[in-house]
């Protein structure tokens, strides 16, 4: 009876034993679940911002071209001026002095004239009747036709001297807006003074500046074949002013200049917005944003990546497994979505969240988003 109850017991033990230590217990459990997605295609606008600066269609400096004071000035700052408008009146003693000089030599020079034309008319009568030399004749015809250059040069020289007379009147070249004005009543000026500047904003030119490699890829990723027709084909960019106000008009690239500044790496955009109202001034700042229109675009949650190195991963899903995948993405203006550019294709399925805790080929239970 003690042996039969012995015996069951010790049945009893391996049993037990032998359950408890029974390999791999966990297996049975589910798989951890995580959440994956399947990529589509979309047509994606991603947007890029770059600092620019502002500056008039025409921003001419105005400066004396005589030397002189200033005895008048007839506009203010901040005026608008019309083309050909006064802006400043020079007092220039030199140009009055040519001016007389240049007067009296004329008058000097038609007297020679003159008195040469009257040896002329004097001398050929007798020459035809041989009663003075042909010889006489012939100075006396070079002595008027030197007279006559000479009154040419004259007369150029007073053309001159009453043009310089004229630009001690300084009228604006363009219509546009006065800057600045740097000197006042009295002020001894010359040709290295700028008095002030005029600026035509009717248009207005915003510039920015693009680094080799974003360049590189703007320009392949935009429709055309020639240099022309890619900026013919961008989009319209739009100006968001120092205040964060969004300038109404938007703007269209019209030039990207053909070197790039090897001391910055960068190159420089113009774009050419209208500014019928005159709001916007030269040599304000702001920044611009230039869209791009991605189509066919594959966009993935920013936390469904990880970096790796310089190199930015993710896990895409193949069966009941996770693989390890290496993608090229552009970031999206909402900082929270990727373009996939590299890596992924459509209908491929990605782990979106919980990625920390995997591992190559680890295998999860999918919980499918879409």
């Amino acid at each position: 009876m003690n042996a039969k109850i012995l015996s069951l017991g010790f049945v009893s033990m391996l049993v037990v034993t032998s359950c408890g230590n029974k390999p791999n217990s966990g297996y049975a459990q589910a798989l951890q679940e995580y959440p994956v997605m399947t990529l589509t295609e979309q047509t994606e606008v991603l947007e890029s911002v770059y600092p620019a600066t502002i500056k008039g269609r025409e921003d001419i400096e105005i400066r004396p071209r005589v030397d002189g004071f200033i005895d008048a000035i007839y506009v203010d700052e901040g005026s608008i001026v019309k083309k050909g408008q006064p802006l400043f009146k020079i007092n220039s003693p030199q140009a009055e002095q040519a001016l007389t000089s240049a007067q009296a030599a004329l008058t000097s020079a038609q007297a020679q004239v003159h008195t040469a034309k009257t040896n002329v008319d004097r001398i050929r009568p007798l020459a035809e009747k041989n009663i003075v030399g042909n010889v006489q004749l012939m100075t006396a015809e070079d002595a008027y036709q030197t007279a006559m250059a000479g009154l040419a040069q004259a007369e150029a020289a007073l053309k001159n001297a009453r043009a310089t007379v004229g630009w001690t009147n300084v009228t604006s070249p363009v219509d546009g807006l006065i800057g600045e004005i740097s000197f006042r009543l009295g002020s001894l000026v010359n040709s290295n003074h700028v008095l002030t500047t005029v600026s035509n904003t009717s248009n207005v030119y915003a510039y920015f500046s693009m680094d080799e490699v974003s360049l590189m890829q703007f320009m392949e990723n935009t429709e055309g074949k020639s240099h022309t027709d890619k900026i013919a084909n961008l989009p319209e960019v739009t100006l968001t002013l120092k205040d964060k106000s969004v300038y109404p008009q938007k703007g269209k690239v019209e030039t990207i200049a053909g070197m790039t500044n090897t001391g910055t790496g960068s190159t420089n955009f113009r774009v050419e917005f209208p500014n019928p109202q005159g709001a916007l001034r030269s040599g304000t700042t702001g920044t611009v944003t230039l869209p791009r229109v991605i189509e066919n675009a594959i966009l993935i949650p920013q936390k469904a990546t990880f970096a790796q190195q310089d190199k930015r991963m993710t896990y895409k899903v193949q069966g009941d497994s996770v693989v390890q995948t290496l993608v090229a993405v552009i970031p999206t203006v909402d900082g929270k979505n990727y373009v996939v550019t590299s890596g992924l294709a459509n209908g491929d399925q990605i782990v979106t969240d919980g990625i920390i805790t995997l591992r190559n080929g680890a295998k999860i239970t999918a919980n499918h988003l879409n």
